[in-house]
């Protein structure tokens, strides 16, 4: 248990049947009246955000968060399927849950698989891929005063802008949080 005065950015809790991270927290002693904690919390489920207040002595549990390092195997479709490298166990995901973390991830890479008393809510890809361009149409010549993008496909099948110089059979790293290109590797 934790209590209301003690909150921080980033500490997991379990309240109203649902885990939250708080995001941002607010002691605040009014004039009049007793002091109270003003929070916004997001909800690691489905990323929800909601603002609370609580009152600095009321007690809420603290929540667990397990990541754990996991081999992508391949997806079917209908479910992804990762493994343990340490016991060699399988699990499966459905794909309608991940499928946006998964856009950037290749075959037996290595992802961090989130749970929380063994429910597994989350799939955090790594930070930074590099991927070979399998599409691209050509620059346009002339066309480069202003930093101009074109669309590209890489080889995971996900659509991102690159630069008008990046060309089919490039490698280029991009960020999977934003899915921003960075760089031609």
């Amino acid at each position: 248990m934790i209590s209301a005065g003690d909150f921080r950015n980033g500490i997991t809790i379990e309240y109203e049947n649902s885990i939250y991270q708080i995001i941002e927290f607010q002691h605040v002693k009014p004039g009049k009246g007793a002091a109270f904690v003003r929070t916004k919390l997001k909800d690691v489920k489905n990323g929800g955000v909601i603002e609370r207040t609580f009152r600095p002595t009321e007690k809420v549990p603290q929540a667990r968060i397990d990541r754990k390092d996991m081999q992508y195997l391949y997806n079917d479709g209908d479910m992804y399927y990762f493994m343990d490298t340490e016991t060699y166990e399988q699990i499966q995901l459905p794909a309608a849950d991940i499928a946006e973390e998964m856009k950037f991830v290749k075959d037996n890479e290595m992802v961090k698989v989130v749970s929380s008393d063994g429910d597994i809510f989350a799939v955090e890809p790594p930070l930074f891929v590099e991927l070979e361009v399998t599409a691209s149409e050509p620059g346009v010549k002339g066309n480069t005063a202003t930093g101009a993008t074109k669309p590209a496909t890489v080889e995971t099948g996900a659509e991102i802008q690159v630069p008008l110089f990046v060309n089919q059979g490039d490698k280029v790293k991009i960020d999977t949080r934003t899915g921003e290109y960075l760089s031609r590797v």
